[in-house]
């Protein structure tokens, strides 16, 4: 763990800027065109899958994910970005897993990506840590992606943020009866919906002059059609999250590129 010890531009739209901030993993992601994705710790088939189409989508093309490290949408995004593509904000110390659950991704994004905290080693998540995690993510990104969230959740605290912050705000869209805070956002004209996803990652990506990234490594390694356990050894949770993403299947024990 580590201490950051230049100042991050992104962070004087914080109301306080923080005293200190700690790290672990690549601190150059600092450095990215970065977007803050949030939502329901519980949240549908159809957020998960957006999301998980999205935070793959903006990657590729360069962008960084930043979410909070928390069951749900924010692990969706996290995987979806990869480890190395993302920036996980801890509201506990940099040495705990929080929550347990999610100790292996956590676990990735400290070997590939970046974990951060505003908290001490060994400090021990509470409610009002989760408040002061939340404020950090939205300052973090250029704009906040909302995929789903209930009027009166925890994410709706990270919108208010975002619009003390003077942030964009994106949301999926949901039917009537579902996701009632971002459907509200809506209806106070408050977010703008995004209807196609990669209509949205191309005009967010053009306007920040990101391209896509071209194939990998990984992909081709698939091409040559690897066992999984061949794959496992040399890529570890790299299987899983292209798995997850569409772009290899796993066919009689042997990976194949989409």
């Amino acid at each position: 763990m580590s201490r950051v010890q230049e100042s991050i531009p992104e962070l004087l739209a914080m109301k306080n800027y923080p005293k200190e901030l700690y790290y672990d993993g690549d601190i150059e992601l600092l450095k990215r065109v970065k977007v803050s994705i949030v939502g329901s710790r519980k949240p549908t088939k159809y957020s998960r899958l957006c999301i998980q189409k999205l935070s793959s989508s903006l990657a590729k093309h360069g962008a960084c994910i930043v979410s909070g490290g928390a069951m749900g949408i924010d692990a969706t995004a996290h995987v979806g970005a990869g480890s190395a593509n993302t920036i996980a904000v801890l509201p506990c110390g940099i040495d705990l897993r929080y929550p347990a659950v999610n100790k292996n991704l956590l676990n990735d994004i400290e070997k590939n990506g970046l974990l951060l905290s505003q908290f001490e080693a060994g400090f021990r998540a509470t409610p009002w840590s989760f408040v002061v995690r939340n404020e950090l993510v939205v300052a973090l990104g250029e704009v906040l992606i909302v995929a789903e969230a209930e009027p009166e959740s925890g994410t709706m605290r990270s919108v208010e943020f975002a619009l003390k912050m003077g942030k964009k705000i994106f949301v999926l869209p949901h039917r009537i009866g579902e996701s009632g805070g971002t459907n509200r956002l809506l209806e106070e004209a408050k977010a703008e919906t995004i209807y196609d996803i990669d209509a949205f990652v191309a005009k967010f990506c053009a306007s920040k002059n990101l391209q896509e990234i071209k194939e990998d490594a990984f992909i081709e390694f698939c091409r040559n059609n690897p066992t999984y356990d061949e794959a496992i050894a040399k890529y570890g949770a790299k299987v899983f999250e292209y798995e997850l993403s569409g772009e290899i299947i796993i066919n009689n024990g042997k990976l194949q590129a989409i």
